[in-house]
């Protein structure tokens, strides 16, 4: 198969985004039941980012664990965007040639926000690698979940989780993820549907179902 959008015609990805604590786990959970509901003979893949393979997870453990400040802002987008293109090439594009839904929390748009924006490199010089390392593999939609930063962050930090480098890393840098994020999503407006992650997780659900729901109807008429 080629590496370019010829998956449409076969699986189906959707990213989630957002900053820490906007609720992607939660909602993917949910996404995946509703999913299955509508189409209960279908394979859905649930994957993360970093991570999704072995040696992904072993990056991961590199990338979110320890001082906020241990890795440079370059080092931590190639280690960021190496993991990408393991998962790519080993999980997602295989899933995809199958026919499978991927459902992601966090892709590259995270690079280009994280590693990108929030610490002053450009969109252009992350698109520069993600050109070498994905192949064209692209998401068929983007779910933003959009939060205050500062009410993101208590969620977070109140899942006393062992991995948040990232949340340590001050709210001026979380203010700057969440601007990148809605700036991304006015470039890419097509792709990226912004949800209000503020709402009840049941109405966050519903709107992310009926931004669902036409692309699954489709697929069952093909």
């Amino acid at each position: 198969m080629t590496h370019s959008k010829a998956h449409k015609d076969m699986g189906l990805f959707i990213t989630f985004e957002g900053g820490e604590g906007s609720g992607k786990s939660t909602q993917i959970k949910l996404l995946k039941e509703y999913i299955c509901s509508l189409i209960p003979d279908i394979e859905i893949v649930l994957t993360r980012e970093p991570g999704g393979t072995e040696v992904a997870e072993l990056i991961r453990d590199i990338l979110v664990n320890g001082a906020s400040d241990k890795l440079s802002p370059r080092a931590e987008a190639l280690l960021m965007i190496a993991s990408r293109a393991e998962h790519i090439d080993l999980v997602i594009l295989p899933a995809l040639g199958r026919g499978a839904i991927v459902l992601c929390d966090r892709f590259k748009d995270s690079s280009v926000v994280y590693q990108g924006l929030a610490n002053n490199i450009s969109k252009e010089e992350i698109d520069k690698i993600h050109e070498f390392a994905l192949k064209r593999c692209e998401p068929d939609l983007t779910i933003l979940l959009d939060i205050p930063s500062e009410t993101g962050i208590k969620r977070a930090l109140d899942r006393n989780e062992s991995d948040q480098r990232f949340e340590q890393k001050g709210d001026a840098f979380h203010q700057r993820i969440r601007e990148g994020y809605l700036k991304l999503a006015a470039i890419y407006p097509e792709r990226i549907k912004v949800i209000n992650a503020s709402q009840t997780v049941r109405s966050i659900s519903d709107e992310i179902q009926q931004l669902i729901k036409p692309m699954l109807i489709d697929r069952t008429h093909k």
